[in-house]
This record gives structure tokens, C-alpha cells and sequence, in this order.
């Protein structure tokens, strides 16, 4: 753990970094954070899992699934956030970053950074779209574009094996991801925003596709499930349709 502390202190001090700071500042350093958020995902993750984290970006959630004893396969496309994982990470023999996409095909897509925000940037010019004029995203800019291998979760698995769960978080590139799963696994979650309910329920609706019962939902960074119990998908739907513009973006979670 001191290493990871000592990278991330070294990250902070560097430059090159500057872009990401702001995401290692919020997402290192709190203890009280770490312990909500492992206790939120230690009923999803067990000692000895697999997971795969799609849109890892500086690896917090990876650093709680190893708390909790898993796996990770993490997957990432820019490079200063994959430089994070693997600094952060480095010796850690059960953490594998993947630097790339996850989407529907095996192929190659262009991906939209936003400089001054990374943890917006995404695969898909439909969120960029979106996002373009809405309230609350006014001064969000994608100013740069680059080319990035794409990888599917069904690739993924005949690489590493079959995930006890998967966090989906890729600005409005989810229902991609999703389209390149052919087979349910035990547990996944997927982020949705109030300016791409369309590509929320397009994610449910495969889902729902793939076999998945049960829904619950998480607004924000706040560690708990919303709803006092799961509910079938077109409660799910309903929930997410009625959702104010204002709650901005949460988390589903979809159950077996």
C-alpha cells in the first residue's frame, strides 16, 4: 500500500500529470471514501473474483476490488490514465490493464477527449452530441480526437476468464459495451446520464436480453443503492425515465 500512496505522490508532483490531477486528488487519499466504498461493493465482490472494470480511468475502483481480494482486468484508452494504472498498480501481478476500448466489435474507434475534464472523454459522438448545450454541460469541450483499439467483454473473457462482476463507466458509450457481451454474467453495473436516457435504455434492454432479473440504482459517488429492494427491468426503466435532469448520473446494477 505504501507504493501506491508513494506513486500517486509522485504522480501528483509531475507535470506531465496535470490533466488527471484533480481525479487523483479526489479518488486517493480518503480512507473514509475507501471504506464506503469497499463496504458498497464487498456484497458484488469475494475474495478469489474476477472483475473487469471497463472505463477504469485512474483505477480507484480497482484499488477496491483488490482491497476486497479480486482480480481486475482493467480497461482503459487514454494514456495518461492507463500511465496511472500501471505506476499505481506496477508488481501487482492480479491487476492487468488493457489499453483500449471496450465496444461491441473488435475494431478500431475514434475516441473524443475533453482536456480539461478527462474523466468525460468517450468513444461515443452521440454523448458529445448530447452534451453540447445542455444545462450543466456548458463548458464542457471535446478538443481533442485520437484512433484506439477496441476490445470486446466477449474477447475479454476468452482471454481471461468469466468476471463475477463488471463496472461499465464510459460516457454514454455503455449500450456499445454491452452489445459485445453475448452471455449474462452474475453481476454488472453500468453508468447512465439524465442527457442519455436513450443509451440507458438501450443498456436495459440488453440486459434484460442477457437474462439479468434484478435492477437497483446508484446516484452519484454516494456508495448506496437507491431503492430499498430490486426491482424487475421495467421498473428500472420507469425509475431512470423519471429521474429530474438535475440528478445528472448514477450507476444501474443488474443482478441474475
Amino acid at each position: 500500500m505504501d507504493s501506491r500512496r508513494d506513486a500517486v505522490a509522485a504522480l501528483l508532483a509531475d507535470p506531465a500529470a496535470a490533466p488527471i490531477r484533480r481525479s487523483l486528488e479526489f479518488y486517493y487519499g480518503n480512507p473514509a471514501q475507501d471504506a464506503a466504498m469497499d463496504a458498497f461493493y464487498a456484497s458484488l465482490v469475494r475474495p478469489g473474483d474476477l472483475v473487469f472494470d471497463v472505463g477504469a480511468h485512474v483505477g480507484d475502483r480497482i484499488g477496491s476490488f483488490r482491497r476486497l481480494g479480486a482480480r481486475v482486468v482493467a480497461v482503459e484508452p487514454q494514456p495518461l490514465c492507463v500511465r496511472a494504472i500501471r505506476e499505481i498498480y506496477a508488481g501487482d501481478d492480479a491487476v492487468t490493464c488493457v489499453e483500449a476500448v471496450c465496444g461491441a466489435d473488435e475494431t478500431t474507434v475514434t475516441f473524443h477527449v475533453n482536456s480539461a475534464n478527462p474523466t468525460v472523454s468517450t468513444a461515443s459522438a452521440e454523448f458529445v452530441r448530447a452534451a453540447d448545450g445542455a444545462q450543466g454541460w456548458q463548458d464542457q469541450v471535446w478538443d481533442e480526437r485520437f484512433d484506439v483499439l477496441s476490445v470486446t467483454l466477449d474477447g475479454l473473457i476468452a482471454a481471461y476468464g468469466t468476471p463475477a462482476f463488471v463496472k461499465i463507466d464510459v460516457e454514454g458509450f455503455e449500450d456499445a459495451v454491452l452489445a459485445g457481451l453475448g452471455s449474462a454474467v452474475p453481476a454488472l453495473s453500468f453508468e447512465f446520464t439524465t442527457i442519455g436516457r436513450a443509451v440507458a435504455q438501450r443498456c436495459l434492454d440488453r440486459a434484460a436480453a442477457l437474462g439479468f432479473t434484478r435492477y437497483n440504482v446508484s446516484m452519484g459517488e454516494r456508495m448506496r443503492l437507491d431503492l430499498d429492494e430490486w426491482v424487475p427491468v421495467e421498473a428500472m426503466a420507469a425509475h431512470l425515465r423519471e429521474l429530474p435532469h438535475e440528478a445528472n448520473a448514477g450507476d444501474v446494477y443488474c443482478l441474475r
